[in-house]
């Protein structure tokens, strides 16, 4: 017998860019210092591991939000029969992950959906949310390198399980948090409420991209996190995860408009970087502006093609 289901084509083909797209272009933000940082380990452990929270994140939201599985982000972001040019921008976004750039899905992806004064909305959301963290992270790890980072930051051997496992649970809250924000970058291609076989559908795509993922130490877009410093070493990886998450859980409870954890996650490891910089002897800020310039350079290149898209999109083809 078969299964009923609401999708239609174009939705499934957007939704199947969307997952492959946002998982391997987003993912580097909650799960690229935990890659980095657990390199000894085997890799289908760590995914083992990220499964479970997703399954567990998105079953909470489908089960308590009525079907839904973005956690109410697309509330004001009603469902609209998914067309062949929805599909573009997951389609470019396949394209930007496969050459390294680390783009805003939301924005990208989004932008097609939502009306201009929403889209507005987002993207104020998404600089107050990359100012945040950079003031919060360069206000952070000043005072970490200042007052308690004199030495070597690697952990001694004996330290190691405790940082371990701690690191682990961290990741375990950032991906969580960081879930219930970005998926809703996939769910816009589907029905607002979702069937159990299609729940199920969703979990086994996101689980196979993961897999991918891992299998892969992050892909290109690794070497986002890998070229800032000292992020492979647990105890750095672990007050990363934990800063962002909670930077993350602040705005998911500020209002349920969508943004660009993108956004957040480059203004973090940018004031981050410039407060190393700050108390580091030998390290310069001339030697930071490359390594943060470059990130911040290919954010906007997101934005504009974001923008870019939209308007080819209203003007000629809706």
């Amino acid at each position: 017998m078969p299964i009923e289901t609401s999708i239609s084509l174009f939705a499934l083909i957007g939704f199947l860019f969307a997952a492959y797209s946002v998982i391997a272009n987003d993912s580097v933000q909650t799960l690229g210092t935990f890659i980095a940082s657990n390199s000894k380990i085997k890799w289908y452990y760590l995914w083992l591991a990220a499964s479970f929270v997703l399954v567990l994140t998105i079953s909470y939201s489908w089960w308590t939000y009525g079907g839904d599985i973005s956690y109410g982000r697309l509330n004001k972001i009603p469902f609209e029969e998914v067309q062949w040019y929805h599909a573009l921008a997951p389609a470019l976004l396949v394209g930007l992950t496969r050459i390294g750039i680390p783009v805003s899905t939301s924005l990208l992806v989004l932008s097609v959906f939502a009306s201009t004064l929403v889209f507005e909305k987002i993207l104020v959301k998404s600089f107050m949310g990359y100012a945040v963290a950079a003031v919060f992270a360069y206000s952070l790890w000043g005072i970490v390198c200042k007052f308690f980072q004199k030495t070597d930051p690697k952990t001694p051997e004996k330290n190691v399980k405790f940082w371990r496992t701690f690191q682990w649970l961290s990741t375990g809250f950032l991906w969580y948090t960081w879930l219930s924000h970005d998926v809703a970058n996939i769910a816009v291609f589907l029905p607002r409420s979702l069937n159990v076989a299609e729940l199920l559908f969703v979990l086994t795509t996101f689980i196979i991209g993961l897999a991918y993922i891992f299998w892969t130490k992050g892909g290109k877009i690794q070497n986002v996190v890998i070229s800032k410093t000292n992020v492979s070493y647990i105890k750095s990886a672990t007050l990363i995860d934990l800063t962002y998450a909670f930077i993350l859980l602040y705005f998911k409870q500020y209002n349920d408009l969508p943004m660009s954890t993108t956004w957040v996650f480059v203004g973090l490891l940018c004031g981050r970087e410039m407060a190393i910089a700050t108390f580091t002897p030998g390290y310069k800020f001339k030697d930071v502006f490359p390594i943060v310039g470059k990130d911040i350079m290919k954010i906007f290149f997101g934005l504009a093609l974001s923008v870019a898209l939209v308007i080819i999109i209203q003007r000629f083809l809706a």
